[in-house]
């Protein structure tokens, strides 16, 4: 039951932050989301709270591939305390595609996370990766 409510609540966050922004994100020198640059929302990361950790991940799986530059810190949450978190930097991992190929060790590494979401997501998340787009 608790997972259940869980994941619930990361499904309405990640539609909601989907549904702040109807149009695709302004690709500059430094892609932005929300009018904040892609560089900020790498550092919230890192951020102290984990509600701001996670919003960063769920943030950058919104820009999908355009978040390229943000993987090596998405590889660095895989190892955040709060599952959360963690699954929410799989999510993105998987949401960039391709350009995440970097990150298929460190999921790799996750499969054996001790929350089954997490270890699910990072299985997700591979596949996602190392697909080419054909059916």
């Amino acid at each position: 039951m608790k997972r259940v409510l869980i994941l619930s609540l990361l499904a309405a966050l990640l539609l909601a932050s989907r549904a702040g922004a109807q149009a695709e994100p302004q690709l500059t020198n430094d892609t932005t989301w929300e009018g904040r640059p892609l560089s900020a929302w790498i550092e919230d990361l890192k951020g102290q709270a984990p509600y701001t950790r996670h919003r960063a991940a769920y943030t950058i799986s919104s820009l999908g591939p355009h978040a390229k530059a943000a993987v090596p810190a998405l590889i660095e949450a895989l190892k955040d305390p709060v599952r959360a978190v963690r699954y929410a930097a799989a999510y993105a991992l998987s949401e960039i595609g391709p350009g995440a190929s970097d990150a298929i060790p460190a999921l790799t590494e996750t499969l054996d996370d001790p929350d089954d979401d997490v270890a699910f997501m990072a299985k997700k998340a591979i596949k996602k990766i190392q697909s080419t787009g054909t059916p």
